[in-house]
């Protein structure tokens, strides 16, 4: 079986926008923009062997502020921009109670099985508690980059890292 890395989309490979006091995903091309430094931590990732998949909420697209055609053409620039393998985005809102909708596993123990991924060996690398939930969850290790959120009750990363370039150093030292 393979290892995997999975990625959060918004806030670790790309800028996410401040727009009336919250943070969201970009909806556009003019919108979006890939964090410094991302490019060369995929590729050396990719260069380890690693399976590489980006998982994501899109929930925007349920609360009509964006269209699934717009999140499908950021996430078609994504994939032809960077070494992903794969790239699996939920549109559910936490209403909603679907089973790939992070903190839930979902998108992590499917793609797992298309890819004949190693769970116990891959990493899940994430924002928000929500991805650091997904991941433990679904028996990764957990990696939060950024200094956003706090660990929720007995639940915490793995690791805590400042960007994507930082988890990468620590995950090829495993």
């Amino acid at each position: 079986m393979k290892k995997a890395i999975f990625l959060d989309r918004d806030g670790v490979i790309n800028n996410t926008l401040l727009k009336m006091g919250k943070m969201r995903a970009p909806y556009t091309l003019e919108e979006f923009s890939f964090i410094n430094g991302v490019r060369e931590a995929v590729t050396k990732l990719k260069e380890k062997g690693f399976v590489l998949i980006v998982v994501t909420n899109q929930p925007d697209v349920a609360r009509g502020w964006v269209s699934r055609e717009g999140v499908d053409v950021v996430n078609q620039y994504v994939m032809s921009e960077l070494e992903v393998d794969d790239l699996i985005s939920c549109f559910h809102t936490e209403k909603d109670g679907c089973e790939c909708r992070k903190p839930k596993p979902g998108m992590l123990t499917n793609s797992a099985k298309k890819w004949d991924v190693d769970l116990s060996r891959s990493f899940m690398v994430g924002d928000r508690m929500s991805d650091v939930e997904a991941g433990l969850a679904a028996g990764c290790t957990t990696i939060l980059v950024g200094d956003g959120e706090e660990d929720v009750g007995l639940k915490s990363p793995h690791f805590r890292a400042k960007d994507l370039n930082s988890s990468v150093q620590w995950i090829l030292n495993q």
